[in-house]
């Protein structure tokens, strides 16, 4: 047996022999073939590159989104193509499930082809005479959406090609993010972040397991499988889907059996249209960017664009309105309403009126007051001159053409007084309130290159709203303005324009709705602890309300875009009942009071003289008021010291000893002592109860002293009281007037319908009468007043 062994042993070896040399011979072929499938796949790939400017000339439509990536509006690529960047990091990760598991399982693991697919197909054409199963691979539909080819053996070889290319070129993540952004999903829409807020209005990264399921399977048959136009068919195919991640245990059974039982809900809005003129303005500062991520919150937005087509439908046809609310943290903007319709053509809605330059009314006077603060010239308290007053030749009027006499600052402010708003701007200078809101960002438009000047105060200038709220922002904000961020990109911007203290002082006084019982018509806002101006243009062309608190800054405005005059348009009119209705839908969170710093302290000041109250001025104190002062300062009534009639001071007496009545060196009998008496300005007489007045304040003069006239009262001759003056018989003009003033100590100042007339002494002219009604009033020195009426007639 050994022998036979040994004589077979040779013939087997030689059949090992042999069939090992057919093996490596098959082997060494084998390689041979695929070293030069390799060689020449590298020729190919010189001779016939990836065409890769395919998906550069696919550019992307320009998209605004929200804060949270929400679409606010969108802007298609030159072909009306709707294609929204996305990175595979923003996917949800069940949509990339879903994908891979019903249209490629294996693709991390082929190079581009996967030939156990490619065999299976093959052999189902075969045997059942058609394609029972596809054998693309997701790298093949990325070559076949690079270069659509014919449904022919040799378009299928071409494709395979450029998937093999691809794989060489390009990583599985690259590939699979061109797929994410070029795969089509019908019609104009491409890529899964355009069909998520299309269909599904989100983005990509919240679909559901359901959601995901149904834009994974959208792809292989877009317009049969169209969820807003064919449900049915669009859920089946969705389900299929589902099914196949049961199968393959991607999903669990509980996962899969709730998204089925998910209802199928879809729409088509290709084209968003929220916050239409602030995208616009968007899309154009970044015309080369994709996606433009704006701070807007998209549901504060939308709520305010319907409240205010509503509000505004019940107006003049050509009426239009715009809304600005700012966080005042970082000055993002939160919502952006340029205009109350941006599709009609009566109220020119595509005239941005945020940006518009249009003039503020009354609503920069908060900061003449705080700059004054700042600046040491009044407190929250101080006596200010609401009466008629010319400052060099420039004679405003308040808004109601009356007046009220000694206010306060935060009286004067809450009620937009105009006369002593001009009073602290003339004192503060109009140059320095210029400069400082100018480096705060507000850039005033003077017209005809006009120096600043006390027109200012009234809104003799113009703003853009953006600009305006900045600066308004500063209220709640510390005293610190900003420049309005419309972009997450765009760098947070704060300059100083009051401090903390005089910023708050303001915003407190703006924040209560009146001071005084015969002003409580001011009480307008349903939202307390929010601060507000409105303001009111010359001809009521331009209505306003600006709004702060610890939060947010909001501004309404209302009117014509072309600035013709609107009758009754004013702030308190039709901006705050606006204002209102924006206040109740914003969220709780947003209604949140300043907090008081600790350079401000409430005190009791005196007025007139506006010193705060201590021993040594008690007897000064003719009205007491509690006043918010910084650091504590208290700074004295702002007068003319070298103006009699606005001088608010001590008036030095001399005084009989025995009576206390008032003697002069003449008359003096007795022994005399020097006081002292704190006095009214002059020009406040005819505004001051009786027992303020100087003839009731100060003490009586001695009998024995002798005035001008005995009865210590004036009288006016020339005219008597309730008089009619006719025009003469030979002319139809109206005489003059003369008249002479009897029983006046000192000096005497004349009002013609409560204005300072230039003449002043015993004697004066009444010339260029036109007719109508005259009350004239005079006073002198020492505060003796008389007062006739009279009318003149034709």
């Amino acid at each position: 047996m050994n022998n036979e062994s040994n004589n077979e042993s040779p013939i087997a070896n030689l059949r090992r022999v042999g069939k090992l040399k057919l093996y490596c011979k098959r082997t060494l072929l084998l390689f041979v073939l695929l070293f030069l499938g390799f060689l020449s796949f590298l020729i190919l790939d010189v001779l016939i590159p990836l065409p890769m400017e395919e998906f550069k000339e696919r550019h992307f439509a320009q998209v605004v989104v929200d804060q949270s990536g929400q679409p606010l509006r969108s802007f298609a690529d030159s072909k009306g193509v709707w294609r929204y960047p996305v990175a595979l990091s923003e996917v949800s990760p069940n949509y990339i499930e879903a994908l891979l598991s019903y249209e490629d399982r294996y693709f991390y693991q082929h190079f581009g082809v996967n030939p156990l697919a490619v065999i299976r197909a093959l052999g189902q054409r075969i045997s059942e005479g058609r394609f029972v199963s596809g054998a693309s691979t997701l790298t093949m539909q990325v070559a076949r959406i690079l270069k659509p080819h014919d449904k022919t053996f040799t378009g299928k070889m071409a494709q395979m090609f450029r998937a093999l290319q691809l794989e060489w070129h390009y990583s599985k993540e690259e590939i699979l993010t061109f797929y994410l952004n070029y795969a089509p999903f019908g019609g104009p829409i491409e890529g899964v972040q355009a069909a998520s807020y299309v269909y599904l209005g989100k983005p990509a990264s919240q679909l559901s397991h359901s959601e995901a399921a149904l834009l994974a399977v959208l792809p292989q048959a877009p317009s049969r499988y169209r969820p807003d136009r064919h449900k049915q068919m669009a859920q089946q195919a969705r389900d299929k889907v589902l099914q196949r991640m049961l199968d393959h245990n991607t999903w669990s059974y509980q996962v899969v059996n709730e998204a089925r039982e998910e209802p199928l809900w879809a729409t088509y809005n290709a084209r968003p249209m929220l916050a239409p003129l602030l995208t616009r303005r968007l899309s154009q500062r970044y015309a080369g960017e994709p996606v433009i991520h704006s701070t807007i919150d998209i549901q504060l937005q939308a709520n305010l664009e319907s409240l205010l087509k509503d509000h505004i439908s019940g107006k003049s046809a050509q009426v239009s309105a715009a809304i600005l609310v700012v966080k005042n943290e970082d000055m993002s903007t939160l919502a952006y309403l340029g205009s109350a319709d941006y599709l009609s053509a009566n109220r020119k809605g595509a005239v941005d009126m945020i940006s518009a330059i249009r003039s503020p009314g009354s609503t920069l006077k908060p900061f003449i007051y705080g700059m004054a603060i700042d600046e040491g010239l009044i407190h929250s308290q101080s006596l200010l001159f609401d009466i008629p007053q010319s400052f060099s030749g420039y004679r405003p009027k308040n808004f109601t053409d009356d007046f009220s006499g000694p206010v306060s600052a935060s009286q004067a402010l809450v009620r937009s007084l105009n006369m002593p708003a001009v009073q602290v701007l003339d004192k503060l200078t109009p140059e320095s309130f210029y400069v400082n809101l100018k480096n705060a960002g507000l850039d005033i438009r003077l017209p005809n290159r006009a120096k600043p000047n006390l027109s200012l105060a009234l809104g003799g200038g113009g703003v853009s709203m953006e600009q305006l709220v900045g600066v308004f922002a500063s209220l709640g904000n510390q005293g610190k303005a900003g420049r309005i961020r419309l972009a997450k990109n765009e760098p947070v911007d704060f300059s100083p324009l009051l401090s903390a203290g005089s910023a708050w002082i303001i915003q407190d006084a703006l924040s209560k709705a009146s001071l005084k019982s015969h002003i409580n018509r001011r009480q307008l806002l349903k939202t307390p602890g929010i601060a507000f101006k409105t303001g009111t243009s010359y001809g009521f062309r331009d209505a306003w309300t600006l709004a702060s608190n610890d939060k947010i800054t909001i501004a309404v405005w209302v009117g014509q875009p072309d600035g013709s005059y609107l009758p009754d348009n004013s702030g308190r009119n039709s901006a705050v009942p606006l204002l209102n209705q924006v206040l109740a839908i914003l969220p709780a969170d947003l209604h949140q009071t300043v907090e008081q710093p600790f350079t401000v302290a409430e005190k009791t000041i005196c007025w007139p003289l506006g010193l705060q109250l201590n021993l040594h001025n008690e007897g000064d104190c003719q009205q007491k008021k509690s006043a918010y002062l910084l650091e504590d300062l208290s700074p004295p009534t702002l007068t003319d010291p070298m103006n009699e009639l606005f001088a608010s001071e001590h008036k030095i007496m001399l005084l009989d000893v025995d009576t206390g009545l008032r003697v002069t060196p003449e008359c003096a009998a007795g022994e005399t002592k020097i006081a002292q008496k704190a006095v009214w300005p002059l020009v406040l007489e005819n505004w001051l109860p009786n027992d303020l007045k100087r003839k009731n304040t100060l003490p009586a003069f001695h009998p024995s002293c002798l005035l001008t006239d005995t009865s210590n009262t004036l009288n006016i001759t020339g005219i008597h009281d309730q008089a009619i003056i006719y025009p003469e018989v030979s002319a139809d003009e109206v005489p003059d007037i003369e008249l002479e003033l009897h029983g006046s100590s000192g000096r005497s100042y004349w009002f013609l319908n409560g204005e300072l007339l230039k003449q002043s002494g015993n004697e004066i002219v009444l010339k260029t009468l036109v007719p109508g009604s005259y009350e004239l009033h005079v006073i002198d020195s020492s505060g003796k007043t008389a007062e006739i009426s009279f009318a003149v007639n034709i």
